[in-house]
């Protein structure tokens, strides 16, 4: 463990999301002074994973704060292992983000704790015994510690370091974050949403700073025109053939999205009327957030589509939060949706429905955003012929379907164009939460088209803001 660099000259380093897409973590410092920007669990196949369990290059007691720009795992799941290992400072995040949070990470304490029983008892983890990376104990010690920031306001963490939030139109809760650093200062994009949300409102143009961490997601890529014929025809065909349709799809935002869409297919006849299952308490939590955002006002929500939401009732639509409920899904009597989480199948109780369902080729599994190398997902995405559940190969006889439109990062497009519009265009652009060859492309893209000089940084890179 490393101390500070007591330098007056202000240093961010990049701890996590750097040449991947997941384990959001940035440390900015001045002198003694120092926070860390996202506390993300990195997700993924086994070498990233393992990264959760090595101790922090810092001690997290020394911390003066921590800021979550939103409050997906990749970006808030490490929080209750640096509260657990001595920090002590308050958790800077918007309401929403605050909320979900704390939905988020009960969640992920919960599938880490069954996870690991299920391992020893099944005797097929390579750890005698397997252990949680953190308890349910942990996150509620955890939780206290988050406190929340209006949009805009700036806020005073030391005598050096203050805070911005400002919305990104990711997911609700969503914030880009401005960090002043004595007179200097550096912007992070978080997760940056896409202008065409379709609940959302997009993220405004950066703040004028020196510097801009910028994501990555999509940055050799662009969206697809959307396609509402892929998700019809693959409900069509499913349901003729008397098969399920199983959804992962991420609790936070996407089960909301996907809701909208079925109710739009069903409302206008275009799928037939079919039960359809949320297997996911996660999932149902964050719809309740949404609801009451929804219902108090909440600038962030599109005044033209978020009455959409109420109207979900129309569906035949079941809550499933019992883990009995959930098991009767794995052999359903007649054709259904089932949309549970976790979105790239990583965990949860999607991967239970996987092994029952993927062997059966009445059956269609259809994906609806971005696959992270090594997850399950990605392996169906690319067209695998078994998968690996709970110690078992499990033959991938369903239809697969992928259907991109529901992304909600930004592709390479509306990045480039988010940082043009800066209120006055950084010195310095760091490319971070992205694959190698998606990093690599955004960064070139914004010397070439802006004249502004981007890198993709290492990890554990140290670079000076002065």
């Amino acid at each position: 463990m490393t101390a500070f660099t007591g330098s007056a000259s202000p240093v961010l380093t990049f701890l996590g999301a750097s040449g991947t897409v997941t384990g959001s973590r940035f440390l900015v410092e001045r002198g003694e002074e120092a926070l860390l920007v996202d506390a993300g669990l990195y997700q993924g196949p086994s070498s990233l994973r393992r990264r959760n369990w090595e101790p922090p290059p810092f001690d997290p007691g020394a911390l003066e704060g921590i800021v979550l720009t939103h409050a997906h795992l990749d970006h808030c799941g490490y929080l209750p292992c640096l509260v657990r290992d001595g920090f002590t400072g308050d958790v800077l995040c918007t309401q929403e983000t605050a909320d979900l949070a704390g939905i988020v990470l009960r969640d992920s304490a919960h599938l880490q704790e069954e996870e690991a029983r299920y391992a020893n008892q099944a005797g097929w983890s390579r750890h005698r015994p397997a252990l949680p990376l953190y308890s349910a104990g942990d996150v509620e010690r955890a939780l206290p510690h988050l406190r929340d920031v209006a949009y805009g306001a700036s806020h005073q963490i030391s005598a050096a370091l203050a805070v911005t939030l400002d919305p990104a139109g990711h997911i609700l809760g969503s914030a880009t974050a401005t960090i002043d650093v004595g007179d200097r200062r550096v912007a992070f994009s978080g997760d940056l949403g896409r202008t065409g949300h379709p609940l959302l409102r997009p993220p405004g143009p950066p703040v004028a700073a020196a510097a801009l961490v910028v994501e990555s997601t999509y940055g050799d890529r662009l969206h697809p025109p959307p396609n509402p014929d892929l998700l019809r025809d693959a409900i069509r065909r499913t349901v003729a053939r008397g098969g399920v349709v199983l959804v992962p799809a991420f609790a936070v935002d996407r089960t909301e999205l996907v809701l909208l869409e079925l109710q739009r297919l069903e409302e206008t006849g275009a799928i037939p009327r079919v039960p359809i299952y949320v297997d996911s308490p996660m999932a149902l939590d964050a719809l309740g957030v949404y609801l009451r955002a929804l219902h108090q006002g909440s600038p962030q929500l599109r005044g033209d589509r978020c009455g959409a939401l109420d109207d979900l009732e129309r569906l035949d639509l079941h809550a499933v939060r019992d883990a009995t409920a959930s098991r009767r899904l794995n052999a359903p009597d007649s054709p259904c949706i089932i949309v549970s989480a976790s979105g790239m199948a990583t965990g949860g109780r999607v991967v239970h429905h996987l092994a029952h369902q993927l062997p059966d080729e009445r059956n269609c599994v259809v994906l609806t955003g971005y696959q992270a190398p090594g997850t399950r997902g990605r392996q169906l995405l690319d067209g695998a012929r078994h998968v690996k559940l709970h110690g078992r190969y499990t033959p991938v006889r369903a239809e697969v379907v992928d259907i991109p439109d529901f992304s909600v990062h930004a592709d390479a497009d509306e990045l480039v164009a988010w940082v043009a519009s800066a209120q006055a265009l950084p010195r310095m652009v760091y490319v971070v939460h992205g694959e190698p060859d998606a990093s690599e492309s955004l960064a070139r893209r914004i010397e070439d088209e802006l004249g502004i000089c981007a890198v993709a940084p290492r990890l554990g890179e140290r670079v000076r803001l002065d």
